[in-house]
């Protein structure tokens, strides 16, 4: 038998994905809202007594590819959809301007002020032209005008479409619709790859991290965090407990809270705890990352 890759608890695109191939095979699993919950449980584990197995409610690798047809997802596709959920955002959500980022929107959280969302735009009306016009329709000139304009303006125009940390419609619905083409959640996912993913593995690497909880540490600290300051990084240099990995993704992630804004501290504290240990509280609730698929195990990277 495989290694447990899914189960209840679990959420996010990755999700979605099995719920569609459990449906397509004629074991519905009661929606494709992307939330392993019981009703995706009892529909796993309808398959798994039509094959023969154990009916653990709960997916292994190669169930995986047997419901869906693809190859276990890799310790990034696990790790991004760990974060997402933690940042509470999926392909198409959009913020308004409330935390000083003028526009948050996508799988991670790409900003405006940060001149993400000004790329990947830009990137995707040149490939994915089709896409880009049907999500904006009549207002696609007027959004690339924004994205070529000065940061000024393009404050100025996230502050006017701003409603409390809404985006006013029609901007709402429009990076809505965007954030459902295939060729746009590929190239959020790119940025994120390259942007995010790249620098935690060098992160890791550094911090002589290679299990997955703590690739997926690291990479959560990257999106969440901006990464790993010198002053963290003095501190788990410092640690004396940074014998086994376990301590030194412990030591990281109280380092990195401590090195957090105030207001946000304890937050952070719990969440990045909750990665190091494999288990723990984030946001009030009880996460086993061992039913997001990241356990403690050598990460392979491709």
């Amino acid at each position: 038998m495989g290694r447990t890759l899914f189960g209840v608890g679990a959420q996010g695109p990755l999700i979605v994905d099995l719920q569609t191939s459990l449906t397509a095979r004629g074991f519905d699993p009661r929606g494709t809202d992307g939330l392993y919950g019981h009703d995706t449980a009892a529909a796993v584990r309808s398959f798994q007594s039509s094959i023969a197995q154990p009916a653990t409610g709960t997916v292994n690798d190669e169930q995986w590819t047997g419901i869906t047809g693809r190859a276990m997802p890799d310790v990034e596709a696990r790790a991004l959809q760990l974060t997402a959920t933690f940042e509470g955002h999926g392909y198409g959500l959009v913020e308004g301007n409330w935390d000083g980022a003028w526009l948050t929107w996508g799988i991670v959280g790409f900003t405006l002020k940060n001149g993400d969302i000004q790329t990947i735009v830009r990137n995707l009306q040149r490939s994915a032209s089709r896409s880009f016009a049907a999500a904006f329709g009549d207002d696609a000139a007027q959004l690339l005008q924004i994205m070529n304009a000065t940061a000024s303006e393009q404050e100025a125009w996230a502050n006017r479409i701003t409603v409390g940390s809404r985006v006013a419609e029609p901007w709402r619905t429009h990076f809505h619709e965007f954030g459902t083409f295939a060729d746009v959640q590929a190239e959020q996912r790119l940025r994120a790859h390259q942007d995010y993913f790249v620098p935690a593995m060098r992160t890791a690497a550094s911090l002589g991290l290679v299990t997955e909880l703590g690739v997926a540490l690291c990479f959560d600290i990257h999106v969440q965090n901006g990464g790993v300051g010198a002053g963290a990084r003095d501190a788990v240099a410092r640690s004396a407990v940074a014998g086994t990995e376990l301590a030194r993704r412990e030591a990281l992630a109280n380092a990195v809270a401590d090195h957090a804004k105030p207001e946000f501290r304890e937050d952070v504290r719990s969440r990045k705890l909750a990665i190091a240990r494999g288990q723990g509280i984030v946001h009030e609730r009880r996460v086993d990352l061992a039913v997001w698929g990241l356990i403690e195990t050598a990460a392979m990277v491709a």
